[in-house]
């Protein structure tokens, strides 16, 4: 199942050059440019505290947007710059890069777990620990996925999965070339604090 791409609400802006840029500011919107794609540049301007909101979110610059124009077609972008005020930190420009259906780019796409009623460490009491509930991606712009599934079959206390022990769709590879850890299968507290004593204990011994 394709992952549902966020809309970014923008309007079209009239004429280009810092005078149109400051009248942007002055109405409470960030001025910004699409381009790409072999098309022409469009200058836009986006609502000043939805804009914020999204940048605060985080993951800004790494998600695949629907930018809706009012009276155009959507049309895929995704974020190539934001120009704050050095002063504020605020943003005071964006850029946007169109996308083509079959352009490849680095996206962070949710993990999921399952069967953990069928992962034998955790009916133990161990506790299941994710490292990274997202895993950053390179996906084409028309086929991402929802998510990528992590089956905890099987698994027993202090096993370890790695990015290599998941089956990724088709034509999806992750951003980082190592075998990085997703999670892990923890011990539960009681079991730690008896290896803790029995492993004090075997320590006194050998001393003695």
């Amino acid at each position: 199942m394709a992952k549902e791409i966020p809309d970014l609400v923008a309007e079209a802006r009239a004429g280009t050059g810092k005078g149109a840029a400051r009248q942007a500011r002055r109405e409470g919107k960030v001025p910004g440019i699409v381009y790409g794609d072999g098309k022409e540049p469009q200058p836009i301007q986006i609502e000043f505290n939805s804009l914020l909101t999204k940048l605060r979110a985080g993951r800004f610059m790494s998600t695949l947007w629907n930018l809706k124009v009012e009276g155009q077609d959507d049309v895929r972008v995704i974020c190539r710059g934001v120009q704050r005020d050095v002063v504020k930190d605020l943003p005071t420009h964006i850029d946007f890069m169109r996308l083509h259906r079959n352009t490849r780019v680095n996206l962070f796409i949710h993990v999921q777990f399952e069967n953990h009623e069928e992962a034998p460490g955790l009916k133990r009491g161990g506790t299941l620990v994710v490292v990274r509930p997202e895993v950053e991606l390179v996906v084409t712009a028309s086929d991402i996925p929802e998510q990528i599934t992590v089956d905890l079959t099987g698994k027993q206390i202090g096993d370890t999965i790695h990015i290599n022990d998941v089956v990724l769709p088709a034509g999806v590879k992750p951003t980082i070339d190592r075998n990085f850890v997703i999670a892990n299968i923890a011990a539960p507290s009681g079991l730690r604090s008896a290896d803790n004593e029995e492993a004090a204990e075997e320590e006194a011994a050998a001393e003695a």
